[in-house]
């Protein structure tokens, strides 16, 4: 049966919400203290939201069959590759509005919590558009090559939030206070409910995710337009993303060669959601894994030997 005919009951969709409901509260609780996270205790959550998606997909390979375990392991291991792009974002807009490390937790956690809205409706929109409309495939296809190319040739994503529309329209539209207030996201000001500088900064990261959104979901919808397998594989990787933070945020300039990998996979996904509307067909499935993995192995792997010869010369 192909991974996108499957057919999944409404209780099963209920079971995955209150998972994900039960494994972010026990996470609000265990930071309600707003201490700064460590290496140790951000590595320790990264391996726990790992194992959770990894596991998940063993949960799918019994319950529904190889093939769509096997699309959702492609589409979770696209999402976490390309979510490395948002941690990158994440550290620039923290420096810009230089977020104490001890509040960083609690914006991730609620940016995640949009993230995770804004993906579930795009989800929804895209794989209706591609069912609805043939020509969708290559306008989809042709935006995904487009982003590739783009990821491989830019420099720093642009994140100044002084430029971002949403953004200035927030600060126009709603009383903001320049300042911190603990770790309150409005505050009093003079008799006056005001939006303080952590709001504002969690503003500035849910309007810079909706484009990562639409650039993920369009890839992983390449892969399988079966919405439960694509609104899984997209939680549970788009969950780690606070972890995975503090985990790489001082190490992503190691990884050099990482954004043309990711910039390979985003064309590889454009391509081949065009072939599918085309006398050629959709891909094996098993291939789709085969280039994911391959193309982050060979990224990674190229990143760590130049850097450290860089290192051995110096």
């Amino acid at each position: 049966m192909g991974e996108a005919t499957v057919a999944v009951p409404l209780w099963a969709w209920a079971a995955v919400g209150a998972v994900i409901a039960v494994m972010l509260a026990i996470d609000v609780l265990l930071h309600r203290d707003n201490h700064v996270i460590e290496l140790r205790e951000a590595l320790v959550w990264s391996g726990v939201w790992i194992g959770a998606g990894l596991l998940f997909g063993l949960v799918v390979w019994f319950g529904l069959g190889g093939d769509p375990a096997i699309a959702y392991y492609s589409g979770y291991l696209l999402e976490k590759a390309l979510s490395v792009d948002n941690v990158f974002v994440f550290a620039l807009l923290f420096g810009y509005f230089g977020v104490p490390p001890g509040l960083q937790h609690k914006v991730l956690f609620w940016g995640v919590v949009g993230a995770l809205v804004f993906r579930l409706l795009f989800i929804f929109a895209g794989a209706e558009l591609l069912d609805r409309l043939a020509w969708a495939a290559f306008v989809l296809g042709a935006f995904l090559v487009w982003t590739g190319w783009r990821l491989a040739v830019r420099g720093e994503p642009d994140v100044n939030p002084e430029r971002n529309v949403v953004v200035r329209l927030f600060r126009r539209v709603v009383p903001t206070e320049p300042r911190y207030h603990g770790d309150r996201f409005t505050a009093r000001v003079d008799g006056r409910r005001r939006a303080t500088l952590l709001l504002v900064t969690l503003v500035a990261i849910e309007a810079t995710d909706v484009v990562f959104a639409i650039d993920s979901v369009a890839a992983i919808l390449a892969i399988t337009t079966n919405t439960f397998l694509v609104w899984t594989a997209t939680a549970f990787a788009v969950l780690g993303l606070r972890s995975l933070y503090f985990c790489l945020a001082g190490l992503l300039r190691h990884f050099g060669y990482l954004r043309y990998g990711l910039a390979l996979l985003l064309a590889f996904a454009g391509v081949k959601l065009m072939l599918a509307e085309t006398p050629v067909g959709k891909l094996p499935i098993w291939l789709t894994l085969a280039v994911v993995v391959l193309t982050l192995a060979v990224s990674v792997g190229a990143s760590v030997l130049v850097a450290r010869r860089g290192r051995a010369t110096t």
